[in-house]
C-alpha cells in the first residue's frame, strides 16, 4: 500500500513538472522581450567598467540609451575616442566633438599649508570627518584621508602631503572620485588643451576669514579677471571657465597666475601637475 500511494505521488509529480515545463516555455516565448541586435552590438564594445561617467547607472543603460533615443556616442569617457568611433559605425553617425575629460581637484593646500588644524582621532575618512566641527579651520578645504583614492579604479588619485593629487596620465574623467568628495572640492571638466589653468581653492568665505585658515586661498582680488577673461568672481572666489579655455588664452592665464598674490592658480593636466605649464 505504501508503494502504491509512493508511485502515485511520484507519478503525480512527474506529470505536474512537465505541465509546469510546458506552461513556462510557453510564456517565454509569449512574452519574449525582444532585443535589438544594436544594443547587444554596442554593449560589448562598451568597457563594462559601469563606472557611471557616461551619466547613466551602467553600460547597459547607456547602450539602450544610445540605441533608441539616439543619445550622443561620445558619453563613455572610460573607452575614449576609440570607442567612440566604434559605437558611430555601429549607428551609422558621425562621433562629433569628443573633449576629453579629467578630474579636478580645487584645492592646492597641503598639511603644512592649513592653519587652525586639529588631531582628528576618529575614522580615517573623508565622510566621517566631514561631519566633525573643527578637524580643520578651513570647511572647504580637502581633508586627505582619501577617499577619492579609494573610489578610482585607475590609480589616478592619490594623497600627497594632505592633498588629494590628480594623475592625469591615468585619469578617463570617470567621475568616481567627485562624487564621493564630501565637501564637493573635486570636479570633471572638459580639457581642450593637455594642461588648463584652474583656481586651487574652494574657500568661499572672505578675504580675512579665508587667509586666517590657509596659507593659500583664494581672497577674490580680481587681479586674475582684470588679466583674462577666462577667470571670473563669484562671491568670494574666482572661478576659471574652462569651456572657453583654448591656447590662444595661455598668455593672459600664464600672467594671472604669475599675479596671484597667494600662488592659488595653477595649470593642470599632462605631463603632470605644475605650478608651472
Amino acid at each position: 500500500m505504501i508503494l502504491v500511494t509512493l508511485a502515485i505521488a511520484a507519478g503525480t509529480m512527474l506529470v505536474m513538472a512537465i505541465i509546469l515545463s510546458y506552461i513556462l516555455g510557453w510564456a517565454n516565448k509569449t512574452f519574449k522581450v525582444e532585443v535589438d541586435p544594436k544594443i547587444e552590438s554596442v554593449l560589448e564594445i562598451l568597457p563594462g567598467v559601469n563606472c557611471g561617467g557616461c551619466g547613466y547607472l551602467g553600460c547597459s543603460d547607456y547602450a539602450v540609451a544610445v540605441v533608441t533615443d539616439n543619445v550622443p556616442v561620445n558619453k563613455c569617457t572610460v573607452g575614449g575616442k576609440a570607442c567612440a568611433d566604434s559605437v558611430a559605425a555601429i549607428m551609422g553617425v558621425e562621433v562629433g566633438e569628443m573633449i576629453p575629460l579629467r578630474a579636478i581637484v580645487h584645492c592646492g593646500a597641503t598639511s603644512s599649508q592649513r592653519l587652525q588644524t586639529t588631531q582628528y582621532r576618529g575614522e580615517k575618512r573623508c565622510a566621517a570627518a566631514h561631519q566633525v566641527a573643527g578637524v580643520q579651520g578651513c570647511t572647504f578645504g580637502c581633508l586627505g584621508f582619501g577617499d577619492c583614492v579609494r573610489a578610482c579604479n585607475y590609480d589616478a588619485i592619490h594623497i600627497v602631503e594632505g592633498l588629494a593629487v590628480v594623475d592625469y596620465k591615468k585619469c578617463v574623467g570617470c567621475g568616481a572620485c567627485s562624487k564621493v568628495c564630501p565637501r564637493k572640492i573635486i570636479t570633471i571638466a572638459g580639457f581642450k588643451e593637455d594642461q588648463i589653468p584652474t583656481v586651487a581653492c574652494s574657500n568661499q568665505d572672505k578675504a580675512k576669514d579665508a587667509k586666517a585658515v590657509c596659507t593659500t586661498p583664494c581672497v577674490a582680488c580680481k587681479a586674475c579677471s582684470k588679466i583674462s577673461d577666462i577667470f571670473t568672481i563669484t562671491g568670494n572666489l574666482s572661478k576659471c571657465e574652462y569651456d572657453s579655455y583654448t591656447a590662444q588664452h595661455y598668455e593672459d592665464a600664464l600672467g594671472a597666475m604669475e599675479k596671484c598674490p597667494t600662488n592659488c592658480i595653477h595649470f593642470v593636466g599632462e605631463p603632470s601637475q605644475l605650478n608651472t605649464p
